[in-house]
């Protein structure tokens, strides 16, 4: 038993470590193509549900980004996020969180605003330039 854990616990590190490393929030079977570098033999369903307990506990965050698959962040502070409407490249926004956005939707709305999500879509640079 002490076995499985240390291994459930060292390949969730070797998962976290590889998705902090990039920019980029890879989908699971990205995050699963990294990983393998490190632990080979490593399966894609350990890969995701590590990634599914991550982000349920606040770890990192699960991106739903209007694509099949969702994208995974190692950052998991409050941030905004721009994806290319192109090649589905997803960025982070470095701005403030802007905080009177709940304030004008609880006066909206009647609800008690807990927090919020704002996705930018546009084409990244890399689209853009022929």
């Amino acid at each position: 038993m002490a076995d499985k854990q240390l291994r459930t616990s060292r390949q969730r590190r070797v998962i976290l470590d590889e998705l902090r490393k990039v920019t980029s929030h890879p989908t699971a079977d990205e995050v699963y193509e990294m990983v393998r570098k490190k632990l080979p033999h490593i399966s894609l369903g350990t890969v995701y549900r590590n990634l599914e307990v991550m982000s349920e506990s606040g770890i990192v965050l699960k991106l739903h980004v209007g694509e099949a698959q969702k994208r995974f962040d190692g950052n998991p502070a409050n941030h905004y996020h721009v994806k290319c409407s192109h090649c589905g490249r997803v960025d982070d926004v470095d701005m403030a969180m802007l905080s009177n956005i709940e304030k004008a939707a609880e006066s909206a709305t009647g609800y008690e605003i807990n927090s919020h999500n704002v996705e930018f879509i546009g084409v990244c640079p890399h689209c853009r330039c022929p």
